[in-house]
């Protein structure tokens, strides 16, 4: 399960989607993620996931590769889903002793649960498309105008930048950590909840300090490098808008038009 979280990781692949620029695919994410909070129809998510599902066919990266991402957060989905399911007041029907299920209940659950799916696959399709260098200088130019209030943008940038680039190598390091414990016998599987909690203690601690050791090597190799910040630094890959880039922030305009003009004349 370790390796099934997608988020943070790039999928390489020579697609008009790997090819827009980072500004572009990061606007048109937050975009996404905004409009499935815009609507509670089934209507407005069919047009959701039909941008969705065009998007993906566009970048090429496999639909089992980027589903694969759901399966960490399932536990949480379930829980999610039940808690509506359960709780929510409204026409009954289904009841038995305390357990009343409703229709309102029903279609709460349903729409969270493709509201928190398609936030994450959404989400994971444009780390998948985009390079953490590339994020980081889309970030950054997205948020220069911040500079203007002495918000250190470029720092910011980084840091995320280096967030995303640790979270495969530490799921990599937790792979390997976790063959080796099982190999001197460590179990996992068995045992409750706080069972299984104190076994994952010798995966914890060496992760831990392995990501701790990396940290530190990192400053070290920046400061030989003699980077101090933003200031004055150039960019060997200047960003730069082309006609693709434009194309394809008319096309998320058209999903909002085409989104709000369902949401508002469709009922169901």
């Amino acid at each position: 399960m370790i390796r099934d979280i997608t988020i943070g990781q790039y999928y390489s692949a020579d697609s008009p989607v790997h090819r827009l620029d980072s500004r572009v695919k990061i606007i048109a994410t937050l975009l996404y993620i905004i409009s499935l909070f815009m609507f509670d129809s089934m209507a407005g998510y069919a047009v959701a996931i039909g941008f969705f599902v065009l998007v993906l066919w566009l970048s090429k990266v496999p639909f089992a590769y980027v589903v694969k991402g759901l399966k960490p957060i399932i536990f949480m989905l379930v829980f999610t889903a039940l808690l509506n399911l359960f709780w929510t007041p409204g026409t009954a029907f289904f009841s038995c002793g305390v357990i009343t299920l409703t229709w309102e209940g029903l279609r709460k659950t349903i729409f969270i649960s493709l509201r928190l799916i398609f936030l994450l696959l959404g989400s994971s399709l444009m780390t998948l498309t985009t390079t953490p260098n590339q994020l980081t200088d889309g970030l950054e130019h997205l948020l220069s105008p911040l500079k203007v209030i002495k918000v250190p943008v470029h720092e910011l940038a980084m840091m995320m930048s280096i967030a995303l680039r640790f979270i495969p190598i530490l799921i990599e390091e937790t792979d390997k950590i976790m063959k080796a414990q099982a190999a001197r016998g460590a179990d996992f599987e068995s045992g409750n909840m706080l069972q299984r909690l104190k076994n994952m203690l010798p995966i914890f601690i060496p992760l831990f300090v392995s990501a701790i050791r990396r940290a530190g090597d990192l400053a070290l190799a920046m400061d030989a490098r003699c980077y101090h910040g933003g200031r004055g630094r150039t960019k060997m890959r200047p960003l730069k808008y082309q006609m693709t880039d434009v194309a394809a922030y008319a096309v998320c305009a058209l999903y909002i038009i085409v989104l709000m003009v369902v949401v508002k004349f469709c009922v169901i």
